[in-house]
């Protein structure tokens, strides 16, 4: 059995047998995201990121508004590619996950350290996102990493900088995330994503180690939301949670 970070390629795996066992044949639709999950007992989210696996691999097209159908039938071999695939990538919502965990105890710790010039290189990075919105600059999200990983800095921790760090270059690396973001038209979220960095800046000034957890805790929220949203075949509003948005434990220390 596949580790459980990757739970994603197990199910992925499942569904890839179902096609070579003749269950499934080409141009036949997959069922739904809901019944697929319930079968095998895992969240929508799993199931997503199963389906990005298999749209990687050329086996299925997601179509939205209309379901998940079947465009080829798995090999006996995988290509090199998509072994790198399965060795290496890591589900957009399982990172996402985990930045949430990490990411809004950074911003408490960070609201603790921070000092004037952070707060300055904060605003800068700020400064910076909204002149893309201006410029209709949609693809770049430099400025949008920068801001979170000055946030790290301000721990003055190079461990968690580092950390920070290295979940970033998982994000550039990864296939399915560019596959999901691909998903993308409407890019107005960036605007309220902006908004979420405001608040998360504002907590961060006035050192408040609460606020900063729960804003960073619910801009990812935020980010999630979207991306779910935006990579959902069959409901464009299914609001699916892989936890509560800000648990107490999180929001009480």
């Amino acid at each position: 059995m596949l580790p459980s970070n990757r739970l994603y390629q197990e199910i992925g795996n499942q569904l890839k047998f179902l096609l070579k066992s003749g269950t499934y044949k080409v141009g036949d639709r997959l069922p739904p995201e809901r019944d697929i999950a319930e079968t095998y007992s895992v969240s929508r989210t799993v199931v997503r990121e199963a389906l990005i696996m298999l749209e990687l691999e050329n086996l299925v097209d997601v179509k939205k508004g209309s379901g998940v159908y079947v465009v080829a039938l798995p090999t006996d071999e995988l290509s090199e590619s998509d072994k790198k695939l399965e060795e290496e990538d890591f589900g957009p919502f399982e990172l996402l996950q985990a930045r949430q965990l990490i990411e809004s105890n950074i911003a408490a710790f960070a609201a603790s350290q921070i000092v004037k010039s952070d707060i300055v290189q904060l605003r800068a990075m700020l400064e910076q996102e909204r002149r893309d919105l201006a410029e209709n600059i949609l693809s770049d999200y430099h400025a949008d990493e920068m801001f979170h990983i000055a946030i790290a800095k301000a721990t003055k921790n190079s461990v968690l900088e580092n950390l920070l760090n290295d979940l970033w270059q998982k994000r550039h690396a990864s296939k399915m995330w560019d596959k999901l973001h691909s998903r993308i038209q409407d890019h107005s979220y960036r605007k309220k994503w902006l908004d979420d960095h405001e608040k998360i800046l504002q907590a961060l000034q006035i050192k408040d180690p609460a606020a900063a957890r729960q804003a960073m805790w619910q801009h990812l929220e935020n980010v999630k939301q979207t991306l779910m949203t935006v990579s959902d075949s069959e409901d464009p509003d299914f609001d699916g949670y892989l936890f509560e948005s800000i648990p107490v434990a999180i929001v009480s220390r």
